[in-house]
């Protein structure tokens, strides 16, 4: 199951996540974008690019907040040092103040456990000669590695993150029933403390942004706070962990192993790197990799609001700055009793690969019968057209969902509507000017598109319904009209277009049907004057035999006025 949730209802196709996606863990089912647990690396961005809000994880905000009424356990946080870059505030120090506020008993930077897991590192390397090194401090890197570089884990640094050992540093120091809460901008943060092994090591974990909206539904307005100091004390050197080179930057025995230093950032660059690696391309590399731009400072959690990646750099460099020149720090040290070691698993899984048969067979599927209709257009989330139907293949994207072939599909269909309808179409723009005229009204009308195109409507028929339906927007619906040029009768409607400030005017040719009808009223007519001529002349014939024919006179008389009647009845033809 994904740690990461969609809400149906606003979810609109728009395929960003896939774009924004760089492992492809994104599906699409029913026109409705769905995480791939077994997939995901969980580094939050398609969360950050959706622009509908469609994209969350578990807020456990809530779950917090019933800790803190109920008062009966210390609610200890562990605060990372990268939201200095997150909040704007004139002293760092008021955060801390607004964390005790909201009832938080005790308030920590997480860069003591990033201390911690420095000094490991340097121990490893220490003990240890691997072929390569990568450190393990980012978890979307490691779930990465695990699921899609399982051949790669036997260099990964065995060591927890600075989460996991803050948390456990707290248990130890404040009690194992501490409730203790990771705060930061990272969202893999929350699906790394409910990994097996670290249970109930990090309690609960919130985003900056949650915390945010925290304050302002408890109407604290950090800025009016008088600062508070963090209840311990941390090192300058954990503080840099959230910046790019952070980590490797600060281990003092990794000059001694010879190794060529690589800082990393972003998963498209991880998993080139990675590539390299495998093929045996690289080696006797010690990797800082980070899942987000710039390290943890470029978090999916840092902020809009707060500015840019470089605002959130800048603020923390400064933070950082002032810790070094006016603090000092408590001094850490690993307890002997605390186990920080952890190990990796393989979670990757099987993709079976389309032959070239099928990926022709899905590429025709979506319009593209040659190399030609093969635009690569990136539009759909994937890279190549033929990416894309390896995904639709795998059964992770549907084949109509390709925008150059609904585009195409639509207007063909539109254009054969266009050419081929026996009705008249005419399309006016708010000038009055014709923009476009189909084949029957060409025919109808004796001209030729390229010559009445931008020609004032009224030059072939009367305009005073147009002007009526553009000026007052309401659309007139079937009315007969004739066309006198050529004694034209039609019956048409006229509909306002909104969207495009144009009318759509749709007539059927009835002239035929009217020709028809007149020749049956003269057809009509005749016939009765012929009725009408027999009756007399029966009537005389009859006055002159009538001691002949008696009753037989008044009996032929009903018959032909009955007759004369039927006929004056018939309507149409």
């Amino acid at each position: 199951m994904s740690l990461i949730r969609l809400s149906e209802g606003n979810c609109r196709s728009c395929y960003k996540c896939i774009n924004s996606c760089t492992v492809k863990a994104i599906r699409m089912v029913d026109e409705q974008a769905e995480v791939v647990g077994e997939r995901c690396v969980n580094c939050g961005h398609c969360i950050v690019v959706c622009p509908q809000g469609a994209r969350t994880i578990e807020n456990k905000v809530s779950v917090i907040k019933e800790i803190l009424n109920n008062k009966n356990r210390k609610v200890v946080a562990s605060l990372a040092p990268s939201f200095a870059g997150a909040f704007d505030v004139d002293d760092y120090r008021q955060i801390v103040a607004g964390l005790k506020k909201i009832g938080f008993s005790i308030v920590e930077e997480t860069a003591i456990g990033a201390e911690v897991v420095s000094m490991l590192y340097d121990d490893f390397f220490g003990e240890n000669d691997l072929e390569n090194f990568i450190t393990t401090s980012c978890p979307s890197v490691n779930y990465l590695i695990e699921k899609y570089y399982p051949s790669l884990i036997k260099y990964m640094a065995p060591i927890v993150s600075p989460m996991i050992a803050h948390g456990k540093l707290l248990k130890k120091n404040y009690g194992s029933d501490c409730f203790t809460v990771f705060i930061g901008p990272c969202v893999a943060k929350q699906a790394e403390a409910a990994e097996e092994g670290y249970e109930g090591v990090i309690d609960a974990v919130i985003n900056f942004g949650e915390l945010k909206k925290w304050f302002i539904e408890e109407g604290i307005e950090l800025t009016s706070l008088s600062p508070e100091e963090f209840d311990r004390k941390s090192p300058v050197l954990g503080c840099e962990f959230p910046l790019l080179g952070g980590i490797v930057g600060n281990l003092k025995k990794i000059k001694k192993c010879n190794y060529d230093i690589i800082k990393v950032d972003g998963l498209k660059e991880c998993m080139g790197l990675f590539e390299s690696i495998k093929r045996g391309d690289l080696s006797n590399v010690c990797i800082e990799a980070n899942a987000c731009r710039g390290g943890c400072i470029g978090g999916p959690a840092m902020g809009k609001q707060s500015g840019s990646y470089f605002n959130h750099l800048i603020k923390v460099k400064d933070y950082i700055k002032s810790k070094k020149i006016s603090e000092k720090y408590d001094k850490i040290d690993i307890p002997t009793d605390l186990d920080f070691s952890t190990s990796f698993k393989d979670k990757s899984f099987i993709i079976e690969i389309a032959s070239d048969e099928k990926i022709t067979e899905i590429l025709k599927q979506m319009g593209k019968y040659d190399k030609s209709d093969e635009l690569n257009c990136g539009i759909c989330g994937y890279d190549t057209c033929r990416a894309k139907a390896q995904a639709v293949y795998e059964g992770m994207a549907e084949a109509e969902n390709c925008l150059p072939y609904l585009r195409s599909k639509a207007e063909r269909m539109t254009n054969e509507i266009f050419e081929y309808s026996p009705n008249i179409i005419l399309i006016v723009d708010k000038h009055m000017k014709i923009k476009e005229i189909n084949p029957t009204a060409e025919s109808v009308f004796n001209t030729k598109s390229e010559y009445i195109k931008d020609k004032p409507v009224s030059s072939i028929i009367e305009d005073t319904d147009f002007i009526s339906v553009m000026e007052s927007g309401k659309n007139i619906f079937p009315k007969k009209r004739v066309y006198y040029k050529d004694k034209v009768i039609l019956i048409d409607s006229i509909m306002y277009l909104h969207k495009y400030e144009v009318l759509l005017a749709i007539m059927r040719n009835i002239t035929e049907q009217e020709k028809n009808r007149e020749d049956f009223l003269d057809v009509k007519q005749n016939t009765l004057e012929a009725a009408q001529e027999v009756i007399e002349k029966q009537m005389r014939v009859a006055q002159e035999i009538a001691s002949l024919l008696g009753e037989t006179t008044a009996e032929t008389k009903v018959i032909l006025t009955k007759l004369k009647q039927i006929v004056l009845k018939e309507e149409d033809l």
